[in-house]
């Protein structure tokens, strides 16, 4: 049967299997992952908001990240929650569209901060004479809202292409909502909508490439450089680069996945693999500057135990 999207009440989540005892172990990493990653991220928000001496560029960018991830980890996280309890995996076709906007923009987002933070340490390390003139806290600014005004027009254009489609099934072999696995169900022409994700897959080429590019020239000033200089790069680029890898990790898992047949591998392996760059990197990025950004990690233990 041939329907429009708008047509289809709800999607059913495919890839849920009865699980008996291990639902609940499940449901119990979940949400200890929920609660760390809200209480990771809020902290260093707090601790970035208030102390004046990290109202810099640098950690207004961080401060970005961590509020990303929580707006990734709460389009995500209390879903899981839910579909983990529930015994019919089914989500309304409004519901679906709105967490594959929150999972979309959230990823883009994140790779637009890491964008910006990888030009703001080559600012830094690679011109430090005009630092101070190139990135002002204007500049900043605009910085952010671009940030995040790009990903999510983006994205809104991405959602109304699938939701004017044409479906014949609404079975989504995933456990949560993904443009792709609908875009799969089309019967109508998709054509458009592949013409937009080439335009959407380059641009985000184009800022993964801006991102190599600019740690090359920081690597390049590093290596040329005195030991202290060297020394100082390398502490401050290493957690951009871990972050940068871990998110370019899961992303390249989830990618092969939803583009390659799997049914090889493991169904919870393909789970976890599936679900990995949504779940880890919210985490990871707090632990990472919270532990090796010695301002950061001056101010949290200056809050937590009240002296510096």
């Amino acid at each position: 049967m041939v329907v429009n999207s708008t047509d289809i009440s709800y999607f059913t989540l495919s890839a849920y299997f009865d699980a008996g005892l291990f639902k609940y172990f499940s449901l119990i990493i979940i949400m200890s992952l929920y609660i760390l990653t809200v209480c990771a991220n809020v902290f260093l928000i707090v601790v970035i908001c208030m102390n004046r001496s990290l109202h810099e560029p640098m950690y207004l960018f961080l401060c970005s990240l961590f509020v990303n991830e929580l707006y990734g980890s709460t389009g995500l996280f209390p879903f899981l929650l839910l579909q983990i309890l529930s015994d019919v995996h089914t989500v309304s076709a409004s519901c679906c569209f709105l967490q594959i906007f929150c999972v979309y923009t959230y990823a883009n987002v994140q790779f637009c901060n890491l964008a910006v933070m990888s030009y703001d340490r080559y600012l830094a390390i690679c011109c430090p004479l005009r630092y101070a003139v190139h990135m002002t806290h204007t500049a900043a600014a605009t910085l952010i809202m671009v940030t995040w005004l790009y990903p999510f027009l983006a994205i809104v254009v991405l959602i109304s292409l699938s939701a004017s489609l044409r479906l014949c099934g609404n079975i989504i072999n995933k456990v949560y909502c993904d443009n792709y696995s609908i875009v799969k169900l089309a019967c109508s022409d998709t054509a458009v909508n592949n013409i937009y994700g080439i335009f959407y897959t380059i641009a985000t080429i184009c800022v993964v490439i801006l991102i190599i590019f600019t740690y090359m020239k920081i690597l390049q000033v590093c290596f040329s450089g005195c030991k202290l200089s060297r020394q100082k790069a390398v502490s401050t680029c290493t957690p951009h680069l871990a972050s940068l890898l871990n998110f370019s990790c899961g992303c390249f898992f989830e990618i092969v996945q939803s583009r390659f047949d799997m049914k090889h591998v493991p169904r919870m392996l393909r789970i976890f693999l599936s679900l990995y760059w949504l779940t880890c990197q919210p985490l990871f990025n707090p632990v990472l500057y919270g532990l090796n950004l010695t301002k950061i990690r001056i101010m949290c233990k200056s809050l937590v135990f009240g002296h510096r």
